[in-house]
């Protein structure tokens, strides 16, 4: 369920909804993952000591755990670099030329050399 934007606030998940959806991604993967090795695991070495059901329920549970733990923190780090709309224009406005895009780099570069060429002339 999307976040309810609050007066001042961006609209947008917040960091613990995107780790939870990650998560509950990363357990749906692994859990299929895990049916998918442990079911050919079972047809190929047979069930052993446990039964069918309880070694496929480890190697399920044991996937989706990883799976989930790995897509949680890739969810948090990928957001991470998020910033509201007003604190993005205010960095990309303080930010190097070099860090701009192509385009403003071009721009730039133009400025500077019809400003050299209005300095050399004026000599």
């Amino acid at each position: 369920m999307p976040a309810v934007p609050q007066h001042g606030q961006p609209a947008g998940l917040t960091v613990w909804q995107k780790r939870a959806m990650g998560a509950m991604m990363g357990a749906g993967v692994g859990l299929t993952m895990g049916f998918l090795f442990g079911s050919f695991s079972i047809l190929r070495g047979g069930a052993g000591p446990r039964g069918v059901l309880p070694t496929l329920s480890q190697y399920m549970l044991g996937s989706a755990a990883t799976f989930s733990f790995f897509l949680a923190i890739g969810s948090v780090i990928r957001n991470d670099g998020e910033l509201p709309p007003h604190l993005e224009a205010a960095r990309l406005q303080l930010a190097s030329p070099i860090m701009r895009s192509r385009a403003d780099g071009v721009s730039n570069m133009r400025l500077q050399w019809a400003l050299e060429k209005q300095r050399r002339s004026s000599q």
